[in-house]
């Protein structure tokens, strides 16, 4: 394995293998023994105690390309573009207050508050708010955007019982 290699689940041969990660002016990219670049985005997997574990390598289509165990075990310039990706990709928006949730066709228009200020989003009308281990709930829009809701206990009662409609 060379310096640039690291190690990957590949989810179709479900062995380990190497496999080159960099980052260009596009985003991260799987690289090919031959040199050749296929983009993909990076999404954490659960556990989310452990955030720097267990992240999928997904292409346009969503279709999981690999799986990288543990991203401090992987060479330097690997990680780097690994957790640049994560950065732009991962940011989690906490929940603070659901204002209103409208069901359109295909896709539900949310209008929410969050640490990080007002929101809106869309989710695909047969996506629903998925429970974490541990408590809360996440939920991911169209973008990919990944909106948290940490503990429905500290959502206002009107909040609260628009988020339970929408639950699964």
């Amino acid at each position: 394995m060379g310096a640039n290699a690291t190690v990957v689940r590949n989810p179709r041969k479900q062995e380990a293998e190497s496999i080159l990660l960099e980052w260009r002016e596009d985003g991260l990219h799987v690289v090919d023994r031959d040199g050749a670049g296929q983009p993909v985005t990076a999404r954490r997997c659960f556990p989310w105690s452990a955030p720097g574990t267990h992240v999928s390598l997904r292409d346009c289509n969503e279709a999981e390309v690999a799986l990288v165990e543990d991203v401090a075990a992987l060479p330097t310039a690997s990680r780097r573009a690994v957790e640049r990706a994560l950065a732009e990709s991962g940011f989690v928006m906490e929940i603070t207050r659901i204002d209103s949730v409208e069901e359109e066709f295909e896709i539900r228009a949310w209008k929410v508050q969050t640490r990080q200020g007002s929101r809106r989003f869309q989710t695909r009308r047969d996506e629903w708010p998925q429970a974490l281990p541990g408590g809360g709930h996440l939920i991911r829009d169209v973008a990919g955007d990944v909106y948290r809701v940490a503990d429905m206990d500290t959502l206002d009662a009107r909040s609260r019982e628009v988020l339970w409609a929408f639950m699964e």
